[in-house]
C-alpha cells in the first residue's frame, strides 16, 4: 500500500518512501505555485562567487510600473490642463490682433451769462432743469439688449453693463471726483490706453489726447467739494460696426452741487450747481467682452459755469456761488439740450428754464 506522498506507481526506485522525506508533509496549492515567479540566472551570471542561483522578477517590474503610471500622469495634467485652456476660449471666436486707438477728446469749458446763482443743494436742484432728473447710478439706464448678426444678446448685456459701469466710476464715485482716485476707471480700460491713460493722468496737456478730464470728471479740490447728491439723466445705444466689433455711445448730463473746500472761504447758502455733458464712444472686441474692458473711442465733453478760456486739462474749475466769468466764448451753449452738441473750444453757458413737470424718459436707442 502506498503511502501519502509516494508516487502513483507506489514507492521511489532509490528506497526512500513518504515516511522518510522530509518534505512529504509539505502540499503545494495552486496559488503558492501560480506566485512563485523566479527566473533562473544565466551561466555567465551564476559564474560570481556569491551570486544567487535565482532572481525575483517584482523589483524589475515595480520600477517599470512606476514610470508608466507617471508617465499616464503627465498624459492626464496635460489634458485637464488643454481643457481648462480650451474651456475659457469660445471655440469658434478668434482673438482680434488689432490694437486699441489712442482715445480723442474734446473739453469744452461753458461761462456764465452773470454771477453765478447761490443757494442749498435742494432749492438749486428744485429750480434746475435738473429737478426730475434721477439720483446717482439710477440715471444711466441702459436699453434692453437684443443679440446683433455675430454678437449674443448676453455680450451686448455685458457690453452695456461695462460702459454703465464705466460711467459711474468717471461720473459719481468720490475719491475720482475730488482727485483722490484713479484707479476705478483705469480697471476698466483695455490694456492698450492704459499708457496713454496714466500720461494723461500724470502730465495732462490740451492736446486732444492728453486731458485727464477727457477721460475722468475731476474737480479741483482746492476750490471745491461736490455734495454726494449728483442728478443724472442721459441715453445708451448700441450698435454692430463689424464682425468682431461692438459700439456704444453714451449722451448724458450730470449736474452736481458744490461747495467751496474747507480751505476756501465760506459762504451762507453757498452751494452752486454745475453741469457736465458728457458724449462718449465705446467699441468692444470679443476679448474685451470676456475680461469686462473697453476702449474709449471719442470724449466730448461740455462743462460750466467756468470762466473761459480756462486750462481744464487737469481738472475742472468751477466758478463758485456769485463769481462770474472773466470772458465768454463767441456762442451760447445749452447743455440740458439734446441733440448733437456744438464742437467750440469755449462757449456760452445758457441754461432753459426748469420744466413744469418731471421729464419724460428719453426715448430708447434704435434697433441694432
Amino acid at each position: 500500500m502506498a503511502h501519502r506522498g509516494d508516487p502513483p506507481d507506489g514507492p521511489a526506485e532509490n528506497g526512500a518512501s513518504g515516511q522518510d522525506d522530509e518534505y512529504g508533509s509539505l502540499v503545494f496549492d495552486e496559488s503558492f505555485v501560480r506566485a512563485a515567479r523566479l527566473q533562473e540566472f544565466s551561466a555567465q551570471e551564476r559564474m560570481g562567487e556569491h551570486a544567487r542561483a535565482v532572481r525575483s522578477l517584482h523589483g524589475r517590474a515595480f520600477r517599470h510600473g512606476s514610470r508608466v503610471a507617471l508617465a499616464l500622469m503627465v498624459l492626464i495634467a496635460m489634458a485637464f490642463g488643454t481643457a481648462v485652456f480650451m474651456g475659457l476660449r469660445h471655440p469658434y471666436e478668434s482673438v482680434s490682433g488689432r490694437r486699441a486707438e489712442p482715445l480723442r477728446m474734446t473739453v469744452v469749458p461753458l461761462a456764465p451769462l452773470g454771477a453765478v446763482p447761490a443757494g442749498t443743494p435742494a432749492a438749486l436742484f428744485a429750480s434746475s432743469p435738473a429737478a426730475g432728473y434721477p439720483k446717482g447710478k439710477d440715471g444711466i439706464n441702459p436699453p434692453a439688449a437684443r443679440g446683433t448678426t455675430d454678437f449674443s444678446e448676453s455680450q451686448v448685456s455685458t457690453a452695456l453693463a461695462t460702459v454703465k459701469d464705466y460711467l459711474v466710476a468717471s461720473s459719481l464715485d468720490p475719491d475720482v471726483l475730488s482727485g483722490n482716485s484713479v484707479r476705478p476707471v483705469e480697471s476698466l480700460l483695455d490694456p492698450d490706453q492704459t499708457e496713454q491713460f496714466d500720461r494723461s493722468v500724470s502730465e495732462p496737456h490740451d492736446d486732444g489726447q492728453h486731458a485727464a478730464t477727457g477721460w475722468l470728471v475731476r474737480f479741483d479740490p482746492a476750490r471745491v467739494t461736490p455734495d454726494p447728491e449728483i442728478r443724472v439723466r442721459g441715453t445708451l445705444r448700441y450698435v454692430q460696426t463689424g464682425s468682431d466689433a461692438l459700439e456704444v455711445v453714451s449722451d448724458h448730463t450730470f449736474t452736481y452741487a458744490l461747495r467751496p473746500a474747507a480751505s476756501g472761504p465760506r459762504r451762507e447758502n453757498g452751494a452752486s450747481l454745475f453741469t457736465v455733458r458728457r458724449e462718449m464712444r465705446f467699441r468692444f472686441d470679443r476679448e474685451d467682452l470676456r475680461l469686462h474692458r473697453l476702449e474709449v473711442l471719442t470724449s466730448y465733453l461740455q462743462a460750466g459755469p467756468q470762466s473761459c478760456p480756462a486750462d481744464t486739462s487737469a481738472a475742472l474749475r468751477p466758478l463758485l456761488a456769485g463769481e462770474r466769468a472773466v470772458s465768454r466764448g463767441p456762442a451760447g451753449t445749452d447743455p440740458y439740450a439734446t441733440g448733437r452738441p456744438v464742437a467750440a473750444l469755449c462757449g456760452t453757458l445758457e441754461v432753459s428754464s426748469p420744466p413744469s413737470r418731471t421729464p419724460a424718459d428719453p426715448p430708447g436707442p434704435p434697433s441694432p
